[in-house]
């Protein structure tokens, strides 16, 4: 335990710590939430992962720290490599617990847009989701001209914000500026638990908390744009998010259609062995075999018939509450989605590991198969963060900047607003 040790002083330790290769050390220092979700083996395999691509460790930098949420410290470390290098971002408690960690790019690392974005076809500003306590920021980007446009709402899974940062790539800042100049408004916003960090472990936490009211919430704004069609204002979700989606449209009936992006169908707590299996394949060892040790013993739990609301959060997948998962195997998503008279489109990566074709879109393909309304497609070259490449998907391949695969983006868009299409195909191939 490092109590007494300022939260600098803990960063550098478990810099240190992780260059000697002393995992299980690091993972002693985790708070009881960030123990339930990592563990010595994910840091070892995420960490390693990093090393082999850019090199060994040849010097640390002087940490940097700034006030974070609910009386913690955000300390940054960069690290210095062979061939490049990263930056330790650490959230460190007054006890020198950690209640994050992540592998960041170095610090000067910028996100650039996409070829195909069209920066004057559209405007932005930042608005204001929900409203009380748990309202959060986001960024509504609207085609240039008098519309009427169709709206899309961009939904992420996990505590990220608006753009589903993921090292120097945002994902849904891609989205929201190449559908923009194709005659989309995109509203994409910080996701609760990003920035109500406390509010994911409360007891009573379902995923309807996590995702109806603010996306409700961002489908109403759009609603109301002078030059946004009301009539036709859709939901899109990437992983968790996609899965959600049909749970949105399910409470507002006003949703124009659904679009899900990596939905995962399998029931999540399956989900979370295979990835943590997957991962130890890439890196197999005692500290792996013991992560898939942790999470099939805490999936086992979240399945058990004994689970109830006094199960401690701690002892559960990813930290989250009984409630959470109480929820969650009370929703299935196919059918949800099956019972909706909504249009959906439907897209996958075929490299992706995290939600895969063969055990998550099957099922998609089978509950809706009979829908003229549903159009499934499938990107052999992708990963999960529809980022095009070759060969397995790691999670190293999202640390080098990447945008979101152009033809995503173009039948996004052909679907949205299929009389635009000719249009839509002109202004991709131009730029400024």
């Amino acid at each position: 335990m490092m109590s007494g040790r300022s939260p600098a002083a803990v960063a550098m330790a478990v810099v240190d710590l992780a260059t000697e290769g002393r995992f299980t050390e690091v993972e002693e220092l985790f708070a009881p939430r960030l123990r339930a979700a990592a563990s010595a083996g994910t840091l070892r395999v995420g960490w390693e992962g990093e090393i082999s691509r850019i090199g060994p460790v040849s010097a640390v930098g002087g940490p940097a720290s700034e006030p974070a949420k609910a009386g913690l410290v955000r300390v940054s470390v960069p690290v210095t490599c062979e061939r490049g290098g990263l930056t330790v971002v650490m959230s460190v408690d007054d006890a020198g617990l950690l209640h994050g960690l992540r592998l960041a790019p170095p610090a000067g690392t910028s996100w650039t847009p996409p070829d195909y974005a069209t920066p004057k076809r559209f405007t932005e500003h930042e608005i204001t989701v929900g409203s009380g306590p748990l309202a959060v920021p986001g960024t509504m980007t609207l085609p240039r001209g008098r519309g009427p446009w169709p709206g899309l709402v961009l939904l992420s899974s996990g505590p990220f914000d608006r753009d589903l940062t993921t090292g120097p790539n945002k994902p849904f800042k891609d989205l929201a500026w190449g559908l923009a100049g194709r005659g989309v408004a995109v509203v994409r916003f910080d996701k609760v638990t990003h920035v109500h960090t406390e509010v994911g472990s409360e007891p009573g936490f379902t995923m309807v908390d996590e995702y109806v009211p603010h996306a409700l919430a961002a489908v109403h704004l759009l609603q109301r744009q002078r030059t946004v069609d009301p009539a036709r204002v859709f939901v899109l979700g990437h992983s968790g998010g996609g899965k959600a989606t049909p749970r949105v449209a399910a409470a507002e009936p006003s949703v124009a259609g659904l679009v899900s992006l990596a939905g995962d169908t399998l029931p999540l707590s399956q989900a979370a062995v295979r990835v943590v299996r997957y991962m130890a394949e890439l890196d197999p060892g005692p500290a792996t075999t013991a992560a898939v040790e942790a999470v099939t013993r805490q999936a086992a739990l979240v399945e058990s018939p004994d689970l109830s609301l006094s199960t401690p959060a701690a002892d559960l997948l990813f930290g989250w509450p009984a409630s959470y998962w109480l929820d969650l195997r009370g929703y299935d998503p196919v059918a949800t989605a099956a019972g909706l008279d909504r249009p959906m489109l439907i897209l996958q990566g075929g490299r992706d590991y995290q939600v895969t074709v063969a055990d998550d879109l099957v099922r998609w393909q089978a509950g809706l198969a009979q829908r003229p309304d549903v159009t499934i497609r499938v990107y052999d070259a992708d990963d999960h963060m529809f980022f095009r490449g070759e060969g397995p998907s790691t999670p190293a391949g999202y640390e080098s900047p990447q945008h979101v695969d152009p033809a995503v983006v173009a039948d996004i868009a052909d679907w949205l607003a299929p009389g635009r299409k000719k249009l839509a195909r002109f202004f991709s191939g131009r730029k400024g």
